[in-house]
C-alpha cells in the first residue's frame, strides 16, 4: 500500500509539474491543435480574419493568435522568435535564410495570393486614368502639381500618401522604381491603411496608396463603406505611352492576367522546426478551402485558376 501511494504521488507530482510549464511549448501540438501566434502585414487584415475564423471553426481545438503589423515589425518579430509564422509581400534574403539555418530553422516559404497597390483619389477629382509613366516622375519627383497631369486640372500640389513609414507599399515603390529610398516632399506616411482612406477622402490633391484587398471584397460591408468614399485610379500598363486608349483597376481579372502593373505575390513563411500548428494552417490557406476565402475576397489565389471571359465588341 505505502509503494502504490508513493508512485501515486509521484504521478501527481509530475502532472503538476506539466502543468507549470511554459505555456508557450505545446508538447501535444498537432497541426489543428494547439495555441499559436502568428503575425501578419496589416494590409492583409480583412482577409486573414476570414481565413483565422474558418481554421479555427472547422479545428476546434486550434487557436491562433494574429497580430497585425507593418513589414518592418514583422520581421523583428519573426526574427526574434515572438511568431512562428508571417504573413508578408516580400522572401527572405540569402542572409536572412542563412542567419535561421546557422540556428537549425529551416524557413519554409509558400506563395498564396497574387495582390496589388491601389491608388485611390478624392470623388470629386475629375480625373479618373493616369498613366503607369506619370506615377513614375511623381515618385522621382519630376511632377509635382495636378498640372503636370493634367493641364485643365484647378488642383495645386500632389500630396502622395502612404499608410505607414514602416509598410511595405513603401518598400514596394522604393524597389520598384528604384527610388534608393529618396522620396519626394509629395509624398507622406500615416498609420494605416484606412487613416489613407480617411485622408483621401477629405483632400482633393490626394493620391492614397493601399493594399487592394481593403477595397476588393464588394460583398463585404467595410469594403462597400470605403469604395463609396474615394475613387480608384485606372492606370495603364508599364510599356503604354496613352496611345492605346486602355486603362487598368486592381481589379481580380486584371492582377490574373498581368494587365495591372503594380503587383506583387503574398507569402506565409513558417520558422516551424517541426510538424505543428502553424505548418497546419500554411496548408490550409494553401489548400482548397484558403484558396477559395482567397478569390472571393478579390485578390487572385496562387493554386486555383481564374476564369477569365472576353466579351466581344459585336
Amino acid at each position: 500500500m505505502k509503494t502504490l501511494i508513493q508512485f501515486s504521488s509521484i504521478i501527481l507530482i509530475l502532472f503538476l509539474t506539466s502543468c507549470n510549464q511554459n505555456p508557450g511549448k505545446v508538447f501535444d501540438e498537432t497541426p489543428t491543435r494547439g495555441n499559436i501566434k502568428i503575425a501578419c502585414d496589416e494590409s492583409f487584415k480583412l482577409l486573414f480574419d476570414t481565413e483565422v475564423f474558418t481554421f479555427e471553426s472547422l479545428y476546434h481545438y486550434a487557436k491562433i493568435n494574429v497580430v497585425y503589423v507593418p513589414e518592418n515589425d514583422l520581421f523583428h518579430l519573426f526574427f526574434n522568435n515572438s511568431v512562428r509564422a508571417i504573413v508578408t509581400t516580400r522572401k527572405l534574403t540569402k542572409t536572412e535564410e542563412d542567419g535561421l539555418m546557422k540556428n537549425n530553422i529551416v524557413p519554409k516559404t509558400t506563395v498564396i495570393a497574387y495582390d496589388a497597390l491601389a491608388f485611390i483619389i478624392n470623388p470629386e477629382n475629375p480625373d479618373s486614368t493616369i498613366l503607369y509613366s506619370s506615377i513614375k516622375k511623381i515618385f522621382t519627383g519630376e511632377y509635382k502639381t495636378w498640372k503636370n497631369l493634367n493641364q485643365k486640372s484647378i488642383l495645386g500640389e500632389i500630396a502622395m500618401v502612404f499608410d505607414n513609414e514602416k509598410s511595405s507599399n513603401i518598400r514596394y515603390i522604393n524597389e520598384k522604381f528604384e527610388l534608393n529610398n529618396s522620396f519626394p516632399s509629395t509624398c507622406f506616411a500615416v498609420k494605416s491603411n484606412e487613416e489613407v482612406i480617411n485622408y483621401v477622402e477629405k483632400n482633393k490633391n490626394a493620391i492614397g496608396i493601399i493594399s487592394v484587398n481593403y477595397i476588393s471584397d464588394r460583398h463585404d460591408s467595410l469594403t462597400i463603406n470605403f469604395l463609396s468614399r474615394i475613387k480608384v485610379l485606372a492606370i495603364s500598363s508599364e510599356i503604354d505611352d496613352g496611345s492605346s486608349g486602355y486603362y487598368y483597376r486592381p481589379y481580380q481579372a486584371y492582377i490574373a492576367n498581368v494587365s495591372y502593373p503594380f503587383i506583387r505575390d503574398v507569402y506565409i513563411i513558417n520558422r516551424e522546426t517541426f510538424t505543428g500548428l502553424a505548418s497546419g494552417f500554411n496548408q490550409f490557406v494553401a489548400g482548397e478551402v484558403g484558396q477559395r476565402i482567397i478569390l472571393k475576397s478579390g485578390l487572385v489565389p496562387s493554386n486555383m485558376p481564374i476564369r477569365l471571359i472576353h466579351l466581344s465588341k459585336e
